[in-house]
């Protein structure tokens, strides 16, 4: 399998399909690159290079004990980007994913971006604070930690219901693609779920949005039960310059999936704007 060592000397998996371009997809939690293949197939097919890696500790990446923090992915990203040389990238993170890609221009600049994709993501903070009182209470995240400790296998199948809002009563979700989550949720390293709940719920991304310099677009589902819209999309949109802004009535977290044909043609327009 193709892999690049981490800052830190781990082996970070990714996997890179066709010409042109270039496009970097960075995943939500619990998942890994493959979650991104509807987008990569379609792309590649039209005249783009995408590339995807599985965060550390997730799918076929090495399980890291260490450095599962927003730190830790975003140098990982920049080890990918650096190793292979990619330059005017378009950086496209869903979730957690989206999380990275912000910390990683907050950290590493633009000078290899050419713009950006937030979908669906968490920033710019998901818990609750003093400095974000409507956030979500940090009881919650404990929660999903306990979860995923005492039975991570239930939790996984339970929280897919969640994710492609397959329990709302008009859902049209396959069981395959709830089969599909689980079994990519289930190649996390327990240590490594477990640590990034912490990353992707009490990181403070705001000063990394203000530093986006890049066209970016930002994609939200309304119906988003997992990062609820109001708390992260339409803050982050304040924050960065020009953002431009779609949100999807009735969508889902999982929208990639849910509403592919969808993102695939916004995705592409914005590529080609």
């Amino acid at each position: 399998m193709p892999t690049i060592p981490s800052k830190d000397g781990h082996a970070i998996y990714y996997k890179d399909w066709g010409m042109g371009p270039v496009v970097s997809f960075s995943h939500g939690w619990p998942l890994n690159a493959d979650a991104w293949d509807p987008q990569m197939l379609f792309l590649a097919q039209n005249g783009f290079r995408v590339i995807a890696h599985d965060r550390r500790g997730h799918g076929r990446s090495e399980q890291a004990t260490a450095r599962n923090t927003m730190d830790g992915y975003a140098d990982d990203l920049a080890a990918v980007l650096d190793k292979l040389d990619l330059r005017d990238v378009t950086l496209v993170g869903h979730s957690t994913g989206g999380g990275e890609v912000a910390r990683y221009i907050g950290n590493h600049g633009t000078s290899r971006v050419a713009k950006a994709v937030l979908v669906s993501a968490v920033p710019p903070i998901m818990v609750q604070t003093e400095a974000n009182p409507e956030g979500i209470p940090i009881e919650v995240f404990d929660g999903l930690r306990r979860d995923v400790a005492n039975d991570r296998s239930q939790f996984y199948k339970n929280f897919a219901q969640m994710f492609y809002g397959a329990n709302r009563p008009e859902a049209e979700v396959s069981q395959g693609l709830l089969d599909q989550f689980w079994l990519w949720s289930m190649q996390v390293g327990l240590k490594n779920a477990y640590d990034c709940i912490e990353a992707f719920s009490e990181t403070d991304f705001t000063a990394d949005l203000k530093k986006i310099d890049v066209p970016t677009l930002i994609v939200h589902g309304e119906d988003d039960q997992i990062v609820p819209i109001k708390d992260t999309a339409y803050k982050s949109a304040k924050l960065i310059k020009d953002a431009q802004e779609l949100y999807y009535p009735g969508a889902p977290h999982g929208l990639t999936a849910t509403h592919a044909d969808r993102f695939n043609a916004d995705l592409l327009a914005f590529l080609r704007s």
